[in-house]
């Protein structure tokens, strides 16, 4: 699994118990999932259509750095199935798994569009 994103605990991302807010932590999964999707499937109208139940194995705390790993699994008709790992970047402790992010292509009406995709591409592959 790569890890492409880094995150830094500050204050803001606390819950009461001064432990990173799960929420906010779902929120960049999200987020780096809708990333992940974009690239690979061409298109910015991509929408979250299903996220499997998510395993917290531990928390990060104020100062930590947290790396989020995501890696496709599946390509569907207009859709890509992710996975997703996050771990504090210093002990490599693991803090969250998600084993199925379902993320679908749209189209400009808001339809699900067929991509085309088989395969992992990267940018550097499609510009020869």
């Amino acid at each position: 699994m790569n890890y492409h994103t880094r995150k830094w605990i500050k204050p803001e991302d606390l819950n009461p118990n001064r432990t990173l807010f799960g929420g906010r932590l779902l929120e960049w999964i999200d987020e780096e999932a809708a990333l992940y999707a974009v690239v690979q499937l061409e298109n910015q109208q991509i929408v979250t259509k299903f996220i499997t139940e998510i395993d917290f194995k531990s928390s990060a705390r104020e100062g930590d750095i947290i790396e989020i790993g995501i890696e496709a699994t599946a390509f569907g008709r207009a859709s890509l199935t992710l996975r997703c790992k996050v771990r504090n970047m210093m002990t490599k402790e693991l803090i969250i798994t998600i084993e199925k992010i379902v993320m679908v292509n749209m189209d400009a009406n808001g339809k699900p569009k067929p991509h085309g995709k088989t395969k992992i591409e990267f940018v550097e592959d499609r510009l020869k």
